[in-house]
């Protein structure tokens, strides 16, 4: 059973950055492609920035382009996104989510129902 845990998040000013972490376990993750998803109050889960397995490839939100980084560590099992220039636009739940069933191709999904395991959630909150 996959098990994926969040961290990093916080309280941070307009402008000001954090760095989100996601512990992956139970399952191969360093075959899996993996993705950011975030939540705001009252807004449907939205995606936020993908990658595959070999960090090849990214894609990112147009929302997030230029200022959040997606990253992994495949022998440490650690997702992380890094998160720059937030703003208040940028509250919200973030959750790491992962593909199983990518087997190490290029492929990156930006559907949450592409992905089969999630995390709990760690709140971002920027302040104005």
């Amino acid at each position: 059973q996959v098990q994926l845990v969040e961290s990093g998040g916080g309280l941070v000013q307009a402008g000001g950055s954090l760095r989100l972490s996601c512990a992956a376990s139970g399952g191969i993750f360093w075959r899996d492609a993996m993705g950011w998803f975030r939540q705001a109050p009252g807004k449907e889960r939205e995606f936020v920035a993908g990658i595959n397995w070999s960090k090849i490839n990214t894609i990112y939100a147009d929302s997030v382009k230029g200022r959040f980084t997606i990253s992994r560590d495949n022998a440490k099992n650690m997702l992380s996104l890094q998160m720059n220039s937030l703003t208040p636009e940028d509250k919200a739940v973030y959750y790491c989510a992962a593909n199983s069933g990518s087997g190490g191709s290029s492929a990156v999904y930006t559907l949450a129902s592409d992905y089969d395991y999630w995390g709990q959630g760690t709140q971002v909150t920027v302040s104005s």
